[in-house]
């Protein structure tokens, strides 16, 4: 009995330390979701699936479709179209010269309306068919409870998406890097108008002063809505996402949640065993493999299932170089593949001096049938033109 006791003992102080889980009710947002970034895991939730008015977070989608789709450095002239928008701005008056970079930057950092305008007709020509790009790229991350209207994030009946769907499109808009920069940046030293002229703009989101490793994302507020936020921070190879909904305390929400979740996420280690290969032509007939990255996965749950999938040549022929790829392994969380990674030669292996005389023996051989051939030919054109 003391023996198994000391079993026990042994295996829980080997197990993570954790806090006590978070209620709901430690959270003043009416819906919340904190997310593994690289795996989409969620780590809290509170009426995650509820569909909900998300004011200016919307331009996180409208701020990625710029960064993706529009040249940086093209310069658009402002409209009363665009401009001409309630709300907030980042100063835009008809008639201004502004590039696509400064537009995202004017989204992400003074939650411009008059950027998201810009950026949208711009892009689509009006915001109706621009609002058809959202929700296409919508469906493509896999939110399936939202729908755009609106660039900017003003209300609208039709306009508005969930606290989980957020979080997946903020961990898909990480993956930009121009959007990842801009998003992070505490200030901008931007260049427009009529003509333009430098300006400085300053990021709403508190959290990049206040919380470390934290990365950006968006402030949101309407009356309707209520105080939005999606957050992001990084800390020892963790990226987590936060998303609330119609918070009276979103500051405090979200260092709360941020610090629960880099607590209890642990970065887990997947062994990996790569079989040899056979090569043909070469000094040895085997080559050992590798993978180009360790295989590192953050994860939440004990009973996190990671599993392994493999895409590996059956062969190949010599000469290999070090490095060469020769598959990929995609790294799975409960049957969801998370990320994929490289399988690589780990050693460089040469030709046999035997097939390289071959190869050259085979080339001289071939060039000395093309010369007879040639001339050939030659010969039997001379005779026809003799004959016509």
């Amino acid at each position: 009995m003391k023996k198994r006791f000391c079993l026990v003992l042994v295996f829980l102080l080997a197990l993570p330390l954790r806090v006590s889980a978070l209620s709901p009710a430690d959270v003043s947002a009416k819906s919340a979701v904190l997310m593994v970034a690289d795996t989409g895991e969620i780590v809290f939730e509170k009426n995650a699936h509820e569909k909900r008015s998300m004011a200016s977070t919307t331009k996180i989608m409208t701020a990625l479709l710029t960064a993706e789709c529009a040249t940086p450095r093209r310069v658009v002239v402002t409209t009363p179209e665009m401009v001409n928008v309630e709300g907030t701005s980042m100063g835009l008056m008809v008639g201004d010269k502004v590039t696509f970079n400064d537009l995202v930057y004017g989204m992400l950092l003074a939650s411009g309306n008059d950027a998201a305008n810009t950026a949208a007709i711009s892009i689509d020509g009006s915001i109706e068919s621009f609002a058809v790009r959202m929700n296409k790229k919508a469906a493509q991350i896999g939110m399936k409870n939202t729908s755009f209207v609106t660039p900017s994030g003003l209300d609208d009946e039709n306009h508005y998406s969930t606290a989980y769907d957020m979080a997946l499109l903020a961990c898909y808009a990480l993956q930009n890097p121009d959007f990842r920069e801009a998003c992070s940046c505490v200030s901008a030293k931007l260049c427009y108008g009529n003509e333009p002229y430098i300006r400085y703009l300053s990021n709403h989101n508190k959290l990049l002063k206040t919380y470390d490793g934290a990365i950006g994302i968006k402030t949101g507020f309407t009356k309707k809505s209520g105080r939005c936020l999606v957050s992001a921070a990084e800390r020892n190879g963790v990226t987590l996402v936060c998303v609330t909904l119609s918070a009276s305390d979103d500051w405090n929400d979200h260092k709360k949640l941020l610090d629960f979740g880099f607590e209890n996420v642990r970065i887990k280690s997947v062994e990996c065993n790569l079989p040899d290969i056979r090569i043909l032509g070469g000094e040895s007939s085997e080559l050992s493999l590798a993978l180009s990255n360790p295989i590192n996965v953050p994860v939440f749950s004990y009973s996190a299932d990671l599993s392994l999938s493999f895409k590996l040549k059956n062969y190949d022929f010599a000469p290999i170089k070090k490095g060469d790829i020769f598959g990929s392994v995609c790294v799975l969380l409960d049957g969801k593949p998370i990320n994929t990674v490289s399988v690589i030669a780990a050693e460089s292996v040469n030709q046999t001096t035997e097939l390289n005389e071959n190869k050259f023996s085979f080339i001289k051989s071939f060039k000395q049938f093309i010369s007879k051939v040639s001339i050939k030919l030659k010969e039997i054109f001379k005779e026809r033109q003799t004959v016509y």
